[in-house]
């Protein structure tokens, strides 16, 4: 069986990467918490036309 070493340098970078998606989750996590959905939808499901009836 042939056995596969990482150098040093693959293991840094795929250590980088998997942090870099980490971090772009968390920071998108927050940045989508700032949006108030519920409004969005609420004006997608009745148009301002119908409120003002």
């Amino acid at each position: 069986m042939a056995s596969t070493k990482f150098e040093t340098w693959q293991v840094i970078l795929i250590i980088i990467g998997v942090l870099g998606i980490i971090w772009s989750n968390i920071a998108l996590l927050k940045y989508s918490a700032k949006y108030d959905i519920k409004k969005k939808i609420d004006k997608q499901i009745k148009p301002d036309n119908e409120k003002e009836e």
